[in-house]
């Protein structure tokens, strides 16, 4: 009988290296137009530039239009005669020839026909002048900028209907049917629809190389077979159907997770632990997914400083993800290595320790990263 074969790791990559070869070889998908309303967290393509918004000087409040020069010098005592009465006028509302502000009603006194400014106005008071929300030329957002609700919003308030995008389509397989793997699987799903890009969840235990060999995907998320345990054969499956470029990280959780690559399409085995799983998705697929989509402003997460609570130590050579729990305006470290579900549900953010760090000492600032 033949020897078994064991999947093993030869020797841990570092997250740096890891990190280039995503940057080095995963490559933009496809540009496509999309109707704005199912824009929310995809990423630029072009850029949004709306037409001249207004087209005209229009009132910003109600109130009375006027020229600004006319009202000098006036004031509760000593108010200025208008040699005409001031056209009433509506926010929203194109400005009358020859005007240039509005003053709140309770500014112009008008009685017996004659009016008086009893304030002075200055120029532009109360107009938002010819392409005051849009001007031409000034993109609303650039390409390679993902886009947010209120980016949504202010396309639709412009009157933009539809955009250019990249949305990268990723294929996540439960390699094994477990409740922590199917967990796992949803939650990347969920996080890669949030971050902009399609996600497709497949039924647990799929044949991965039935998956690997569909062309209906951009990249494949894998989880669980990363280890060396009897049924653990994702990496060698990916070397027989297409290229591990990386077979262990120097990281943990998430050390024996791979890095490949099936024709120009990357593929991603994460370990099928929750934890560790978590852990390479956000140092690593979530880098994998920015490249795919051509997200240049990657630092969009919201990020608190926050010192400390106690000492971290950490191992000169291993980046080291940390959840911590922010509480009386410093960060308490909950865990290291192995993340106890308990410990994932209490914090409200995870560190990063570098590999070139052997930790942070108390009061330390550190930047708090919020889960998916």
């Amino acid at each position: 009988m033949a020897s078994e074969v064991i999947q093993s790791i030869t020797r841990l990559t570092s997250l740096a290296d890891v990190l280039a070869t995503i940057d080095n070889r995963v490559r933009p998908v496809a540009q496509r137009t999309i109707d704005i309303a199912g824009a929310d967290g995809r990423t630029l393509a072009a850029d949004a530039v709306a037409r001249t918004r207004p087209g005209v000087p229009i009132a910003m409040i109600d109130g009375w239009a006027l020229a600004a020069d006319d009202t000098l010098g006036a004031g509760g005592y000593t108010p200025a005669l208008l040699l005409r009465t001031p056209p009433r006028i509506e926010s929203g509302q194109p400005m009358p020839p020859d005007t240039d502000s509005v003053a709140p009603f309770d500014a112009v006194r008008v009685s017996n026909g004659q009016a008086e400014a009893l304030a002075t106005i200055d120029p532009g008071d109360g107009v938002l002048p010819a392409g005051g929300d849009c001007e031409p030329g000034l993109p609303l957002r650039r390409a390679g900028e993902r886009l947010g609700a209120l980016d949504i919003a202010a396309f639709a308030a412009a009157g933009l209907a539809r955009i250019t995008v990249r949305e990268p389509r990723i294929r996540v397989l439960p390699l094994r049917g477990s409740t922590i793997i199917n967990a796992t699987a949803r939650l990347l799903a969920t996080d890669i629809e949030r971050r902009g890009g399609a996600a497709r969840l497949d039924e647990a235990g799929r044949d991965l190389g039935t998956v690997l060999a569909a062309e209906s995907a951009d990249a494949i998320v894998v989880i669980g077979g990363t280890g060396s345990g009897r049924s653990d054969t994702s990496v060698h499956r990916l070397a027989r159907d297409g290229e591990v470029a990386v077979h262990g990280i120097a990281m943990t959780p998430g050390n024996t997770a791979a890095v490949g690559f099936v024709a120009h399409r990357p593929v991603l085995l994460l370990p099928g632990r929750l934890d560790a799983a978590l852990a390479v998705w956000l140092l690593v697929g979530r880098r994998m997914l920015e490249r795919l989509a051509g997200v240049i402003n990657r630092e969009s997460d919201a990020v608190e400083s926050v010192p400390l609570a106690r000492k971290v130590t950490s191992t000169v050579g291993l980046a080291e993800l940390i959840p911590v729990r922010c509480t009386g305006g410093q960060a308490e470290p909950l865990a290291r290595s192995y993340l106890p579900l308990s410990s994932l549900t209490r914090s409200d953010g995870w560190i990063v320790v570098p590999p070139d760090s052997e930790g942070y000492s108390a009061g330390s600032l550190v930047q708090v990263k919020p889960w998916p």
